[in-house]
């Protein structure tokens, strides 16, 4: 820890003399130039897989950043393209000097071209479409051309605005012939000309709000999208955060913030409730409901700010706050009335992120088995404001459920993207006496195994993790540990998401010089810095931890995953760390055939795999007709596909579902929390997936 600890304060004193050393060179001490500065170093110095700055690498970089500038190609045309491509192989010294002439066309050349969609759109849809012409749409951008002209733009402006809008149309006649087969009259029946003309208006407004909103996006947020193209040569998880993106990586990670607890979005220019988080300080003070509009923002008795018109984000800004202040809102409720609420900020817990824990059966056994789910390996880099972690909390579950004697458990990593590198070598080592849990490299070739050095074991009973395709990085790194000491059975998607590299978040606050402190915040730098390896010496990079028993599942058929990213790292292996097999997983191959026996004859996992290739025929096809009777024909087709899955996973007894005593008795005192309770057991009972691991677990209890 000593080593880490030294190693990223030489990171810091070395990116700060670099910066300090070149300020004077900086052009206008620009911000924009800073942030470039401070990125482009950062990457050379500390970034696991340094690259040379040629014309390669500047040619990628130009590539990179016209696709997140203009994904759609709805607003650069050939002409504009052309003008920038003269920097195509340039970009690379004019980072190394200082320069963003590159940047600042780019944003010029995307302002004129905003304000021109703006009167596409609007003059499209001022006119009906003409719904009888045989002609489609590419839905895929990747496959799409820039426009030669700003005719040919037009057309394609066109021909998407069709689209929107005969979605609109198909959905609304949809509605209308089924309450008619129903003889629903409270639908009513409405021509096509006035369901046409309704649909364009929507499309309009959903084209008004957007286009608000980017007008509203300020210069300096642009250059995030520059500073991830630059970023993205190096690998897809090393990425620039502006400083509001920062603020809401660091409450995804923790799962709090200090606030009022509302969820908020923008509506026709309003800041608009959406809605109050259980157990928040709105929630408590009980006056601020979904559908308020907030007007003006006070701080105590400061004079309010409108907020009207503002950025969403700019808004927020103003409504969050330390713990123990006053916000005073000003609401216009959806009685119409405007009213002053007056809410005292403080630490919000956002409950869905966190661990917990319920006991499961299936209708195969009466074991009761211990089931705990962790939406991701979450740690609050702050522990100033009391900042929980997934190890500890994962304990306090194992502890509630070993009191209530549990046969067996289930850790459940599905769709868990990772998080804490310290908290998931901790967590593992509940499972395990002591050992080797992960490896880890740098750039350099120094590799240094990952310990659990508490004795201690925690858990010694069966036990099955399960994990999907998105189950990524920690989640990885703790179904391979388990697989590789034969302690858990691992069970789900053929493989896991495949990422093998470790990441650390570089404040750049913290790393400028006293001149630079004016242009602050500046935002993070979320930088890969390490690999990771399996105890066995092998990487999850690309491969992923193959389950030991396979489930079917919507995504079979679909290739995602790291190694659909583009510029990730290659797999590779280092030599394997000292670790002694448990075993603990007792005649696993007589589990499996149990197992593929009963998935082969299920009809529900049948018509999983069904759906399954259902989403990838859908998926492959990007060529949209836009000719209603066409359109709706092939609407229809896949309404009857779509019904025939409507009642999977809808057996509530697939699973049954016991609450731990121990949370009863604070669920019961709080009816949001018991509301929230109720849908989770809901769709646990739900689970096929979950029902099936019950009786693996239980395959394990029988074999010892």
């Amino acid at each position: 820890m000593k080593r880490k600890i030294l190693l990223l304060s030489a990171l810091i004193v070395s990116l700060g003399f670099l910066v300090a050393y070149k300020y004077q060179e900086v052009v206008n001490n620009q911000k924009e130039e800073i942030v470039t500065d401070l990125v482009v170093n950062a990457l050379n110095i500390a970034h696991y897989d340094r690259k040379l700055m040629d014309d390669n690498f500047s040619r990628e970089v130009f590539e990179k950043y016209l696709e997140q500038l203009d994904f759609s190609k709805k607003f650069f045309i050939k002409e504009d393209v052309d003008a920038l491509i003269k920097y195509r192989d340039l970009i690379d010294d004019e980072l190394k000097e200082h320069k963003v002439d590159f940047f600042e066309l780019s944003l010029k050349l995307m302002s004129e071209r905003i304000v021109e969609a703006e009167s596409y759109y609007k003059e499209i849809l001022s006119k009906p479409f003409d719904f009888d012409v045989d002609e489609s749409i590419e839905v895929d951008d990747k496959k799409t051309n820039w426009a030669s002209n700003k005719v040919e733009l037009k057309d394609a402006w066109r021909k998407a605005l069709k689209y929107e809008t005969l979605i609109e149309i198909s959905n609304k006649l949809d509605i209308q012939e089924g309450a008619k087969i129903k003889n629903d009259t409270l639908v009513k029946q409405q021509t096509f000309e006035v369901i046409e003309k309704e649909a364009r208006a929507k499309i309009l407004k959903r084209n008004d709000d957007w286009f608000r909103r980017l007008h509203q996006v300020e210069h300096f947020d642009r250059l995030s999208y520059f500073m991830n193209a630059i970023a993205s040569v190096y690998d897809p998880h090393t990425n620039y955060f502006p400083p509001k993106d920062k603020e809401d990586f660091d409450i995804s990670i923790s799962g709090q913030l200090e606030g009022i607890g509302a969820t908020l979005n923008e509506k026709d220019g309003y800041v608009q409730v959406v809605s109050i988080v259980p157990g928040s300080p709105s929630w408590k003070q009980g006056d601020l409901k979904p559908n308020d509009l907030i007007i003006k923002v006070a701080q105590g008795n400061d004079e309010p700010v409108d907020v009207v018109g503002m950025r969403l984000d700019n808004a927020v800004k103003l409504i969050r706050g330390k713990k123990g202040t006053t916000v005073k809102l000003t609401v216009k409720n959806v009685e119409g009335n405007l009213v002053v609420i007056p809410i005292v900020r403080d630490v919000v817990i956002i409950e869905d992120s966190y661990a917990k824990s319920v006991i499961v059966k299936n209708s195969a056994t009466n074991k009761r088995i211990g089931y705990i789910y962790l939406p991701q390996f979450y740690v609050n880099f702050n522990q100033s404001n009391g900042g929980r972690r997934c190890s500890d909390d994962v304990l306090k579950e194992i502890q509630k459920l070993k009191k209530e004697n549990i046969d067996g458990l289930v850790i459940d990593l599905r769709n868990n993207g990772g998080g804490s590198l310290p908290d998931v070598v901790k967590m593992a080592g509940f499972f395990i006496p002591f050992g080797s849990i992960v490896q880890v490299k740098e750039s350099n070739g120094n590799s240094e195994v990952l310990r659990d050095i508490d004795k201690e074991m925690y858990y010694d009973g069966p036990m099955a993790v399960m994990v999907n395709g998105n189950s990524a990085s920690a989640s990885e790194i703790f179904a391979a540990a388990l697989q590789d000491y034969g302690r858990a059975v691992i069970v789900g998607s053929e493989m896991t998401f495949g990422k093998g590299t470790v990441q650390r978040i570089l404040d750049l606050d913290q790393i400028v010089n006293n001149k630079q402190s004016e242009f602050k915040p500046l935002g993070a730098l979320k930088i890969t810095f390490q690999k990771f390896y399996r105890i066995d010496g092998g990487s999850t990079q690309l491969k992923g931890v193959s389950s030991d028993i396979v489930f079917p599942d919507n995504m079979m058929y679909i290739d995602y995953g790291e190694r659909e990213l583009e510029n990730h790292m290659q797999w590779d292996k280092i030599p394997p760390s000292v670790y002694q097999k448990m075993n603990l997983v007792g005649n696993l191959e007589k589990i499996k055939n149990t197992e593929s026996k009963i998935v082969s004859k299920d009809q529900e996992f049948k018509m999983i795999q069904d759906k399954a290739k259902k989403i990838k025929e859908v998926r492959d096809e990007t060529l949209i007709n836009l000719k209603l009777s066409n359109f709706r024909a092939e609407q229809k087709k896949l309404k009857i596909e779509n019904d025939k899955y409507s009642k999977l996973m809808t057996d509530t007894n697939a699973v049954k579902v016991i609450p731990l005593r121990a949370d009863m008795q604070f669920i019961e005192k709080d009816s949001s929390q018991l509301e929230s309770s109720k849908r989770w057991y809901k769709n646990l009972s739900k689970d096929i997936y979950l029902r099936e691991t019950i009786n693996v677990v239980n395959g394990i209890i029988e074999s010892k």
